[in-house]
C-alpha cells in the first residue's frame, strides 16, 4: 500500500481524500495485506535485505503508512493489537 493518489479521470467523487484516510476508525485500524518482497523492492529499492519471492505481511495505518513487514501474520497482528490498533484485512 502506498500514499494515497488523486485520480484526474472522471470517477474523481468517488476517490477518497487522503484526509480522510487519515481518520478512518479514528486512528485505531490498521490494515493488513499479503505482499511479495518482489514487490516491496521494487517499491524501496536498496532499502531492506530482502530474498526475492518472499510472501510477506505488511502491516499499515489507515493513511497508508507503513507500520511493519514481516513473515507472520500472527507477528502482524499481535503488533497491532500491542500498538491498540484493529487489524483489517485488504487485498
Amino acid at each position: 500500500m502506498g500514499a494515497f493518489t488523486k485520480n484526474t479521470s472522471a470517477d474523481d467523487d468517488k476517490i477518497m481524500p487522503e484526509a480522510a484516510f487519515r481518520q478512518l476508525g479514528g486512528g485505531r485500524v490498521a490494515y493488513l495485506r499479503r505482499v511479495s518482497s518482489d514487490d516491496v523492492l521494487a517499491a524501496h529499492p536498496g532499502y531492506l535485505d530482502l530474498r526475492p519471492g518472499m510472501k510477506l505481511w505488511a502491516l499499515h495505518s489507515a493513511d497508508g503508512q507503513p507500520i511493519m513487514l514481516t513473515d507472520s501474520r500472527e507477528a502482524a497482528i499481535a503488533n497491532a493489537a500491542e500498538a491498540d490498533l484493529t487489524p483489517m484485512m485488504v487485498h
